[in-house]
């Protein structure tokens, strides 16, 4: 069997099983997702799959297209479930990354859109990073350590390595990484809450 479709085997099954944990914590009340993020992330995610298809990823993108649907679905569970630690710096930042989102999309230039999607996406994890450093146990560890073990399989499935197939992988990996350890270092320091 191609190693590229094992790639995308392995990455799509451990994509799916990393949001398996996240929905299940939501539902328990363990984890809240914050809507302005997972908002930002379904724009973007949605519209980078479409470059990483038109770029020539071909199998690496089966992986995020599949995850866009659960990112979609998150989104509407905030909206019930999520945080309620909501700041006005987060709204700034939303409303920062939409008018960004709204410049991007006009744009005729594949290198900047992917440059600027790449940017938004990390954006947007800045109001979970704020959440996730003050309320550490609000989030499902597990789950972002799959989720960049995941798009590392990605990566090597993709059938073509260039700017416009690789620039977002690799910063959603570091961003997802960075928000596990920022949940896994302020563990140490702030006790687990007991559920009400």
């Amino acid at each position: 069997m191609n190693l590229k479709i094992i790639s995308t085997i392995i990455a799509t099954v451990i994509g799916i099983v990393a949001f398996l944990p996240y929905f299940r914590d939501i539902f328990l009340l363990k984890t809240k997702p914050h809507a302005y993020t997972w908002l930002i992330w379904s724009i973007t995610q949605s519209t980078a799959v479409f470059g990483i298809w038109y770029g020539g990823g071909s199998w690496g993108a089966l992986n995020l297209t599949v995850g866009t649907i659960f990112v979609i679905v998150i989104f509407l569970f905030s909206l019930k479930y999520g945080t309620k630690n909501i700041t006005k710096s987060d709204t700034v930042i939303l409303i920062a990354a939409l008018c960004a989102i709204l410049v991007w999309w006009f744009l005729d230039q594949p290198f900047i859109s992917v440059i600027m999607v790449s940017a938004i996406d990390v954006i947007g994890y800045v109001p979970s990073f704020r959440k996730t450093y003050f309320e550490p146990w609000s989030e499902t560890t597990v789950s972002w350590f799959l989720f960049a073990l995941s798009n590392v399989f990605a990566m090597l499935a993709l059938s073509e390595y260039n700017f416009l197939t690789m620039t977002y992988f690799i910063a959603i990996t570091l961003a997802n990484i960075s928000l596990f350890a920022i949940c896994f270092l302020r563990r140490q320091l702030i006790p687990k809450p007991k559920l009400s």
